[in-house]
């Protein structure tokens, strides 16, 4: 890694923590999120986001652990609308979401289940980070000795909570502040209040079922620390050093600035290097499931259309605090497109404007690559022209890579995902006006006069001498024969498309008839 290039966000961010923190034997890098319903692409931002600065980090040398927290203990508020048998998660409103069951019936918990997804793809985009799961800590007493300092601190805490607040916002002086909430031993809700803490270990607590009792914190299992103290009574427990956080915490005066005054003042901790990244959008439709009430799009609907290094390269190549959208339509086609010019220019094979354009596109690659860089280049084929072979050989994604010349055998699973992507993007996402399929059961369009005359001419003049001509040679050929017969070109194309696939447009003409062939095209148009 070359210092003195910091091209790319993700090593300015490593240089930063660097310079802030001093050469440490190991840099704790943190993120997480509550398993409360799908875990989400704007979820995975910020996944990826500290990702890509691990990775900048050991580029450099460092030994990096890279922790994501499952906030598994937190309270169990609504049932998401995508979920099954909402009528029985209705019950556990309330609870814990690790004791509320998963209705799928696939895992022990409803919160393991969004754990088991998440955990379960990430690999195929080469993250793996070191889970921690917060009720198995909770509740094993880890942090009791946390808990403890943030209770003996309740008032200082407060004032933390209260610095950036305006009047109208503050706890007021006459309300007493709990730092923790409790889970009650008897009904599992968190309809509690607590009502004393000896200084010692022992915390009482009511519940709206008539359960009270005084609890050991270290050996309870339902108390916790409240979003705002947990946050940085983990930082201080971890010896976290870098975060990133949404721009809703990044908020001036949210709950990472009092995170930060709670770290700081109550836990002696300085807060770790961070960063806003921001939210992301959804243009077109990742596939027929989604216009179901209540989906959202994960990695799993990003991963169906991109390739996994093209997944990355969507968040490696956007600054984390740009807002940006992810699509599904036929701007598909242009990331495609632009992530295959990142790939010519790191490797060489196409001119960056400058060097400067060069270091950056050559990091963000490599920062794309799910693992280390590839042996070689990515067989380019467009992503355009990779739908068109496809469509013409009815999806049959070896049928079209046999077609191809000089494919390499490291290029090979590349290419297969490619094309297993574009196949689930044809049939599922693109526009209608977009697909096609050729005639193969004998049917006829029905043409009749100059239109039929064009058609035959085609079939009796262009075929034959087809493969002697390039694509320019036989579009000359094919308006040669629309101008002898006193029609438009855009006549002779649209009567074209019509015997060839049943409809007006189609990919261009003579490129098309190259993929298709000269034996197909002769059966297609023999019948006219």
């Amino acid at each position: 890694m070359d210092n003195a290039t910091l091209s790319h966000w993700a090593d300015q961010t490593a240089d930063k923590i660097i310079r802030e923190r001093g050469d440490l034997e190991l840099y704790t890098c943190a993120s997480g999120i509550t398993p409360s319903g799908t875990v989400h692409i704007g979820n995975f931002r910020e996944i990826i986001s500290v990702d890509l600065v691990v990775r900048a980090l050991r580029a450099r040398g460092k030994k990096v652990r890279f922790i994501y927290s499952w906030d598994d203990y937190d309270v169990f508020r609504k049932v998401p609308a995508n979920m099954p048998k909402p009528e029985v998660l209705e019950k556990y409103l309330r609870f814990p979401i690790t004791m509320v069951p998963d209705t799928f019936g696939r895992d022990e918990s409803y919160a393991r289940h969004h754990e088991v997804d998440v955990e379960s793809i990430l690999p195929a985009v080469g993250i793996s980070p070191e889970f921690l799961y917060q009720s198995e800590r909770y509740r094993a007493g880890t942090y009791a000795e946390g808990m403890k300092v943030a209770l003996d601190n309740r008032a200082r805490i407060k004032d933390c909570l209260n610095r950036y607040r305006d009047d109208a916002h503050k706890i007021p002086d006459s309300e007493e502040y709990w730092p923790v909430s409790v889970f009650c031993s008897a009904c599992n809700k968190d309809t509690t209040t607590v009502e004393a803490w000896d200084g010692d270990w022992g915390l009482t607590y009511s519940c709206e079922c008539g359960h009270r009792e005084k609890a050991d914190i270290r050996s309870a299992k339902g108390v916790k620390l409240g979003w705002r103290v947990d946050w940085p009574m983990r930082w201080s427990y971890e010896k976290t050093l870098f975060e990133p956080a949404g721009k809703d915490h990044h908020s001036q005066g949210g709950s990472f600035d009092t995170a930060k005054l709670v770290s700081k003042e109550i836990y002696g901790w300085e807060p770790p290097v961070t960063f806003r990244y921001d939210f992301i959008g959804i243009k077109g439709t990742p596939g027929k499931m989604s216009s179901s009430k209540g989906k959202v799009v994960d990695l799993y609907d990003i991963l169906r259309v991109y390739q996994p290094e093209i997944a990355r390269y969507l968040f490696a190549g956007t600054r984390p605090n740009t807002e940006f959208v992810i699509s599904f339509d036929l701007d598909v086609i242009k990331i495609y497109e632009d992530y295959d010019k990142t790939e010519r220019i790191a490797w060489g094979l196409e001119k960056a404007k400058n060097e400067e354009t060069y270091a950056r596109e050559r990091r963000i690659y490599e920062l794309s690559q799910v693992g280390d860089m590839p042996p070689s280049v990515s067989y380019q084929i467009p992503f355009r022209h990779l739908c068109n072979l496809l469509q013409t050989n009815d999806g049959d994604a070896e049928a079209v890579i046999a077609s191809l010349p000089d494919v390499k055998p490291d290029q090979l699973e590349r290419l297969r995902t490619r094309a297993r992507c574009a196949w689930y993007w044809i049939t599922e996402c693109a526009p209608e006006d977009f697909r096609f399929a050729l005639r193969k059961d004998g049917s006829k369009a029905d043409l009749s006069g100059p239109a039929l005359d064009a058609v035959r001419r085609i079939r009796d003049e262009a075929l034959p001498k087809m493969d002697a001509l390039d694509e320019r040679a036989l579009t000359e050929a094919c308006q040669g024969i629309a101008t002898s017969l006193g029609i438009e070109s855009k006549a002779l194309f649209l009567a074209a498309y019509q015997a060839l696939i049943g409809k007006d447009q189609g990919p261009r003409l003579a490129s098309f008839m190259k993929i298709i062939g000269r034996e197909r095209l002769a059966r297609i148009l023999g019948p006219y």
